[in-house]
């Protein structure tokens, strides 16, 4: 019988690939305990995500975290984190000696294994971390990312590529103690993994070990797992319950029910284990569990995307009301993977593939670059497998201002002025935060965000947990609304809602029923002057939701076919808003700041004519003149929930209009606010790491 090892990954990969990786140390530590009674004795302990959302997302600190698993998990257990080769935890890539602090630290606190990857299998982005890990006493798990094409689709992933990438790394003597083949997408079909491992056991002999990583996302993995460990692999990876299957790792108790019969033992407690996995659903309960986080999606091998970025964009696409689009977005992938040179759909890469897609279906094939990708076919992340498309490599030069490059990446950070030790310790003396080699670490890695967190300004946002509390007041009924400022008690019920303890009937349709508000509004007192007439008016309506930041335009301006008119922000990007036709621009419905959602009518294009004038008296002057700024000024109010990440200006500073005043970051990208008109600051309203929902304060403009 042949022992198979295998590392618990639930309170790593598992977090991400469900919970975007937002989760509290307090909750999962009872069941680090329970695994480890369980005879569980390898563990995937932090790094990836779980380092940048603790600091993000949770307020917690990544280094206590890995301090306490250390603590539960007992002084002999191994335990592992994951890393980004050049781009160490984050998304930003970092010069050697941040990469060199990353394993310093890690070290320090009580970490023993890095497993070590780079998105592009560019070798020269791995040599600077490996011989990093290696320095510091960790043992270096180094890793060739796998993926497999959309069908039709040839160019590097297989076996040949996958044994010239491990040749590539032997040739370039990075020290490891092992060795990985990582598949984020669980898109490799089972023979590609067999001949792979086959290739690299007789490459590297028998003594070094070999694991494989999957998800289950395409239905695979146990059958990857299997072809893996028949060519020669000595571990797997595997998760628990609740975070087990579809977008994780396999269950530990479903490779237990694989292996019976067969030559492989995991020489476990079957009934412990189980006992463990109920103490974990028991610590997550709380937690909102996408539905698609534990299923598998068949058509995944036509669009490779990672488990932990599938549930992270579905559910980026849920909060904006566009999920309509996910099906042409992934459809889309296949093109965006084989024109940008088969980089591994893996974090950072598997979002620029998305966000490209995103863009070509939102407006049009190769009309507009994300930055990142584009920045990845022009080389600033490395030496893609094969050379991206040439026309797109043009496009993106052209959009993005950059020329095409060669350079390492190391190279280019090390003479970057705002990475580095320096640049971090600035930071910290900056916000007087004493200057340790985990603070310097942690701001280089999470800049503003970590200083927040050191500072004491960050706060608890985008966790999906429910309150025990909030959900029965729901189950009764029971809110507080709080409506232009002024709040309410309501109550539902079946039949009449009851609004300050005074009830009122109440009925509820599904839609909006246009006849209806039309009725009630003709009921409502005339307005004391009509608005202009449009005739052969064109709704220009938004392609998506997003925040009006900035208008080219204005009413009763002559404008032609094409011609910009205003820009908008969504999916992290810039998008410009053009007249469809010529015109005149009628009516402006939206301001700048403003929050919109898809279909919402911006503008109207088209002839115009003065309405007829009302036939009531005139009321008096104070009550026509067009509405201005109260007395107290103009208050720029926040376009959506979100965090206070930098303030631009300064009371009694004088600003123009579409001045930058305020950085707020929300939905994973940073929201600039501006200036709605000229004026003087008399009033700031909020202050730096300030957590603000929509319609809050931010300022005052006199």
């Amino acid at each position: 019988m042949k022992k198979v090892d295998f590392m618990c990954t639930a309170f790593r990969d598992g977090f991400q690939s469900v919970y975007g990786a937002r989760v509290f140390t307090k909750d999962f530590m009872p069941a680090v305990d329970a695994a480890r009674k369980a005879g569980i004795t390898h563990f995937e302990a932090g790094g990836g995500a779980r380092f940048q959302a603790l600091y993000f997302y949770s307020n917690d600190d990544a280094f206590e975290m890995m301090d306490e698993f250390r603590r539960v998990a007992g002084p002999d257990a191994d335990l592992q984190t994951l890393s980004r080769g050049v781009n160490v935890v984050g998304l930003d890539s970092q010069p050697r000696d941040i990469i060199d602090l990353h394993a310093k630290m890690f070290k320090k606190h009580g970490m023993t294994t890095i497993r070590n990857f780079d998105a592009l299998n560019d070798v020269n982005n791995l040599i600077d971390s490996g011989n990093s890990i290696h320095k510091h006493g960790l043992k270096h798990e180094v890793t060739v990312t796998m993926m497999s094409l959309p069908p039709k689709t040839t160019g590097a992933h297989d076996p040949a590529f996958y044994e010239k990438t491990l040749r590539n790394i032997l040739d370039a003597g990075i020290p490891f103690d092992s060795i990985c083949f990582k598949d984020a997408s669980g898109t490799s079909t089972p023979r590609t993994v067999y001949e792979t491992v086959k290739r690299a056991r007789k490459l590297v002999g028998d003594k070094v070990k070999i694991v494989m990583h999957s998800h289950d996302t395409a239905g695979c993995c146990v059958a990857q797992y299997m072809a893996a460990l028949d060519a020669g692999a000595n571990q797997v990876d595997l998760s628990m319950q609740p975070v087990s299957g579809g977008t994780c790792q396999v269950d530990i108790v479903t490779m237990w029910h694989a292996l019976r019969g067969t030559d492989y033992d995991l020489g476990i407690d079957i009934n412990a284990i189980q006992k463990a996995e109920a103490v974990f659903q028991e610590c997550m309960k709380d937690y909102f569990l996408p539905p698609e986080a534990t299923t598998v999606n068949p058509n995944i091998p036509f669009f490779p995307l990672p488990g932990g970025a599938l549930t992270a964009n579905t559910q980026m696409l849920r909060d904006n009301g566009l999920m309509d689009k996910y099906p042409e977005i992934v459809a889309a992938m296949g093109e965006t993977v084989a024109k940008g040179g088969f980089g591994t759909s893996v974090t950072p890469v598997s979002q620029f593939y998305f966000q490209q897609a995103f863009n070509n279906v939102i407006y049009g094939p190769w009309k507009k670059i994300a930055e990142g990708y584009g920045k990845m076919v022009l080389g600033y992340f490395g030496k893609t497998p094969v050379a991206p498309d040439p026309e797109v490599v043009k496009i993106a030069a052209e959009q993005l201002t950059k020329e095409p490059t060669t350079k390492k990446v190391v190279d280019i950070n090390d003479e970057d002025p705002t990475k580095g030790r320096e640049a971090s310790i600035k930071m910290l003396k900056d916000n007087n935060i004493e200057v340790t080699e985990e603070n310097i670490f942690i701001a280089a890695s999470c800049k503003e965000k970590g200083i927040l967190f050191l500072t004491g300004k960050s706060k608890v946002n985008g966790v999906r947990k429910s309150d025990p509390a909030e959900e029965a007041a729901k189950k009764a009924g029971e809110y507080t609304v709080t409506v232009n400022g002024k709040a309410y008690g309501v109550k539902l019920g079946k039949t009449s809602a009851t609004v300050n303890g005074v009830d009122y009937p109440l009925s509820v349709a599904a839609g909006i029923d246009q006849k209806a508000i039309a009725a009630t509004q003709s009921a409502a007192p005339a307005a004391s002057a009509a608005p202009a007439a449009i005739t052969s008016s064109e709704n220009i309506t938004a392609p998506m939701p997003g925040l009006i930041l900035r208008l080219e335009c204005k009413e009763g301006q002559s404008v032609k076919k094409n011609q910009l008119i205003m820009v908008m922000e969504a999916m992290k990007m810039e998008n410009e808003i053009y007249a469809p036709c010529d015109g005149v621009i009628g009516k402006i419905t939206v301001s700048q700041g403003q929050q919109v959602v898809a279909g919402d009518v911006l503008a109207t294009i088209g002839s115009s004519a003065p309405a007829a004038a009302p036939a009531a008296a005139a009321a008096p002057a104070a009550a026509t003149a067009p509405s201005a700024a109260p007395a107290g000024g103009q208050v720029v109010a926040a376009p959506m929930p979100g965090l206070i990440l930098r303030l631009e200006c300064k009371e009694g500073q004088s600003v123009k209009k579409n001045q930058l005043v305020m950085v707020m970051e929300a939905m994973k990208m940073e929201n600039e606010i501006y200036a709605p008109c000229d004026g003087t600051i008399s009033k700031i309203s909020v202050s730096q790491g300030q957590q603000v929902v929509a319609g809050d304060a931010l300022l005052t403009i006199a």
